[in-house]
């Protein structure tokens, strides 16, 4: 397993860039609160999640000429006649740099309801979810067809008001001035549409009364305390309420383009085990506390009292504690992947139900995988991938520790020893690392058999500049299962990542959508409801990758980029955590895992996901081998190499390891 479930740099200095600024004044409800400048309303940033479950973030866009925003809610008559229009619209500004987008804050409407509206009249520009009301709360629309027309320079909103008609096409005129820096010569105009209600719109004395201690307090200690502690991950303590209180801002910012909480996966599409995100009330309350000013009100602060120190073992004491054997991560340059290995000293077999990392260098360590290995390696002899059997857990940013669910299990025998993939980052000073792992097991056997699988496509290729790259490669499962969950690993340019399941009979569902997805923290998402996998069902990973400028992490956007190890490149990466649902420990069915590797081949190269694999599908290295014999491989004529057909050109396709 080449690659892995690779973690980004955890120290504070990456942390503080996931928050992106400081802010030390608190945030009032006064101009800089609503976006007001002198010349007018500007926009706030935010970021959103579409429709079609992509994300979207407005101040990247500040390379455009013009953003134009439309206000969008279901069913509204007047904004499905002009639909054409507004096409023709965006067409009008092909190639001159223009951002289209409609923004549905109507509360009334749900994503896929609001999916099939936009596909049903060919609206042709994304439609962002505005479910919690603060963008267009912000904003200050009101009406669905109302067209706000951005200037990225000061975000300033230069038009406000509808489309227009050909004899005054009123927002294609304010399109125009804004990009020649000129001054739109009506600014506001009336509007007729569907009235958006914005409940919480001029209640500014109510959110005033939000209480510190009784709801903001115990909200932070909740969802924030755990990280933002002495000892913890984040880069400041937000234990008392001064310490909060002078990052509102901060705070207020993070939240609206979605940083923090980190935990990115839509809980719209699926509720998650360990869940660490904000509910929709939470920001809503949180957001307009800080709006309000950030009120002390009265009462003691319940935070300023308690101390607050990351537990040494999160899960508790241990049954087996061991050393990664210590590695001098130098200062600068690039440190290739330590293997090293433990010998497992257990005397008897064990069932392991959960492990936990203690890192001691959170700066220096990128990620660390596991396996359990039959050997131990001789002197000289790295822990190579290819000798690993069952992972005992993975190390990352936002993955500490891992717990399989009641009565599944890894079984681990006596002996041997455990791999580790280490992958260490510099980060201007030398230190040595004393990492350590911990494992739980079980008291009696469990009755099921945990299982991972790897979904990996060594043969992506993203195109310098290419702002929404989409790749994506399955896996075809050969019996019933049972799906506890996934890690999706992408590098600097993973934007955003889904896992869909298709059924035999050809419907396919979102299983879990991460709309943006963050390098800097890498989640094992838990399904909170496990998900039955019928025989005959696709798996299916969908990524979007961004190799533009306008990724501030993008390390080389003139750079088409292949597969690779180092964070430089990139990498289709999904880790599942299954069991078959016939298979026990009594039970077991070793040639299960085989008939599912099998189909690893097609489930690479075929993009449409339509069983067999055209020419122009394939692609980089393994495409030109396989074009080479492409009719000869073709038995049957059709065009298209099926999985029979593919198996044949064994050798041309690159393996990755699997459980």
């Amino acid at each position: 397993m080449k690659m892995g479930r690779y973690l980004a740099v955890a120290g504070v200095s990456i942390a503080a860039m996931a928050f992106g600024f400081a802010v030390t004044e608190p945030m009032s409800r006064s101009a800089q609160a609503h976006g007001q400048s002198e010349g007018g309303l500007s926009a706030d940033d935010f970021r959103l999640t579409s429709a079609d479950l992509q994300s979207y973030q407005l101040y990247p866009m500040a390379d455009a000429k013009a953003v134009v925003i439309i206000a969008q809610a279901n069913g509204d008559p007047g904004l499905r006649r002009i639909a054409p229009d507004l096409r023709a619209l965006k067409a009008s500004f092909d190639g001159k740099h223009v951002e289209f987008m409609m923004l549905n804050s109507n509360l009334a409407d749900e994503r896929t309801a609001i999916l099939t509206e936009a596909t049903q009249f060919n609206f042709g520009m994304p439609v962002l979810l505005d479910a919690n009301q603060l963008v267009g709360e912000q904003l200050g629309i009101t009406r669905s067809g109302e067209v706000l027309v951005l200037d990225p320079k000061t975000w300033r909103v230069a038009y406000r008001g509808p489309l227009g008609a050909a004899a005054n096409p009123w927002a294609s005129q304010a399109i125009d001035a804004v990009i020649a820096g000129r001054p739109v010569a009506t600014a506001q105009r009336a509007l007729q549409g569907q009235l958006i209600n914005f409940p919480e719109r001029g209640h500014n004395a109510q959110h005033a009364q939000i209480s510190y201690v009784r709801t903001i307090a115990p909200l932070i200690e909740q969802k924030c305390v755990g990280c933002h502690q002495s000892g913890g991950i984040g880069p400041m303590q937000l234990t008392s309420y001064e310490r909060i209180r002078a990052m509102a801002p901060m705070i207020r910012e993070t939240l609206r383009t979605k940083r923090m909480p980190p935990f990115h996966a839509d809980n719209t599409i699926t509720h998650f085990l360990d869940d660490q995100s904000l509910t929709g009330e939470q920001i809503r309350t949180l957001t307009h506390w800080i709006e309000a000013g950030a009120p002390r009100g009265e009462g003691a602060d319940p935070l300023a009292g308690k101390t607050y120190a990351a537990a040494e073992w999160p899960l508790g004491k241990p049954d087996l504690i061991l050393n990664i054997p210590a590695f001098t991560v130098p200062a600068t340059g690039v440190v290739q992947y330590q293997r090293p290995f433990a010998p497992f000293t257990e005397k008897q077999g064990k069932w392991l139900r959960a492990a936990t990392f203690k890192v001691d260098q959170r700066q220096a360590v990128h990620h660390i995988l596991t396996g359990y290995m039959a050997k131990v390696p001789g002197a000289g002899v790295t822990a190579n991938e290819l000798s690993w059997g069952a992972s005992i857990g993975t190390y990352g940013v936002g993955t500490d520790w891992a717990a399989a669910p009641a009565d599944v299990g890894i079984y681990l025998p006596a002996g041997g020893a455990i791999g580790f993939q280490n992958h260490y980052t510099p980060f201007g000073r030398e230190v040595t690392d004393n990492t350590k792992i911990g494992l739980y097991y079980y008291d009696k056997p469990p009755r099921w058999i945990m299982h991972n699988y790897v979904i990996a496509d060594t043969t992506i290729s993203i195109a310098a500049g290419e702002e929404r790259h989409v790749e994506n490669a399955y896996v075809t499962f050969p019996k019933d299962a049972l799906l506890y969950g996934t890690l999706f690993h992408t590098h600097y340019r993973g934007a955003g990542v889904k896992l869909e399941i298709q059924y035999p009979d050809g419907r396919r569902e979102p299983v879990i959508s991460v709309p943006r997805y963050d390098f800097n923290w890498q989640h094992d998402y838990r399904l909170a409801e496990p998900l039955r996998v019928p025989a005959g069902s696709k798996l299916i990973a969908t990524y979007v990758y961004d190799n533009s400028r306008r990724n501030p992490m993008n390390p080389d956007p003139t750079r088409t980029v292949p597969w690779g190890d180092q964070s430089s490149d990139e990498m289709l990466y999904t880790a599942l955590s299954f069991r078959w649902m016939d298979e026990t420990v009594d039970k077991p069915t070793p040639t299960y895992l085989a008939m599912l590797s099998a189909g690893r081949s097609i489930g690479i190269l075929d993009a449409n996901v339509n069983n067999k694999v055209e020419r122009d599908e394939l692609k980089g290295s393994t495409g030109t081998l396989l074009r080479a014999r492409f009719m000869m491989l073709d038995r049957n004529g059709d065009g298209g190499l099926d999985a029979t057909e593919l198996a044949s050109a064994s050798g041309a396709i690159p393996s990755e390891a699997q459980d």
